[in-house]
């Protein structure tokens, strides 16, 4: 049997420009629950989809209900060793950008620097106004949801959202674009812990294929991407990124 370890470790030694693109397999490993299995957040509580928050108070109290007690265990967690490799190797100049789908912010807290982050789907951590854009951080708001009140920008008045992005909320346009350059520009496109079902982030691994990157995929279970795949590991992620880049040179 292939060493794992040591055969994805010769791939990133050998690239130019790795890109590593994460699911939600990864940040499981850190205790948070993903969406759409069994148990997943999901089979727990539907979700608030984007027009219903914006043209419903109630849905709107609902929703800041779940971020302060947060149900959903996006936030508090700690990064693994699946972060933590990941963040080495954008330190050694070997990955140029972290694509994640993940909200939890775990890439930034495990030390990768926030414009080496590209959040295809939003982020838990703060709010933002849905008009102006301007950033809250969520302790500032607690206050205020504690109040019962309505919670809209002081500056503009628009609502006021967690930065994650909703059902039936437009995906961010400039992060998209972003993130497709970075595929094509790679020559090593590294999946964690994505099923791949969910687009149009799915696509990125198909867009590296195209322009000739190396593509992994790493996750616990078959994807459908996994035929054209270079590499295809269905294991845990920590150990083997961990073990992988030990063996890095």
């Amino acid at each position: 049997m292939t060493d794992a370890p040591e055969a994805l470790a010769s791939l990133i030694s050998q690239c130019r420009r790795a890109v590593v693109f994460t699911g939600a397999g990864i940040s499981t490993e850190s205790g948070i629950p993903d969406f759409r299995s069994p148990g997943g957040v999901w089979s727990k509580m539907k979700p608030i989809y984007f027009q219903d928050f914006v043209s419903s108070r109630e849905q709107r109290t609902e929703a800041w209900n779940r971020v302060f007690n947060n149900p959903a265990g996006w936030t508090g967690a700690k990064p693994n060793d699946g972060h933590f490799a990941v963040s080495d190797l954008v330190k050694m100049g070997k990955v140029s950008s972290v694509i994640t789908q993940n909200v939890d912010n775990l890439h930034q807290a495990s030390g990768v620097a926030d414009n080496r982050v590209i959040e295809v789907h939003g982020n838990a951590s703060y709010a933002r106004c849905l008009q102006c854009g301007k950033r809250y951080e969520l302790e500032d708001l607690k206050p205020r949801w504690e109040a019962g009140e309505d919670i809209t920008c002081v500056f503009c008045t628009g609502l006021i959202k967690t930065a994650v992005i909703s059902f039936g909320q437009a995906m961010p346009e400039d992060e998209m674009n972003r993130a497709m350059e970075e595929a094509a520009l790679s020559d090593l496109f590294i999946v964690l812990g994505s099923s791949l079902v969910v687009y149009p982030a799915a696509e990125l691994p198909v867009i590296a294929k195209r322009t000739g990157a190396t593509v992994v995929i790493v996750n616990r279970e078959e994807t459908d991407h996994d035929s054209y795949a270079d590499l295809v590991l269905h294991t845990e992620i920590g150990p083997l990124m961990k073990q992988t880049v030990a063996r890095v040179y």
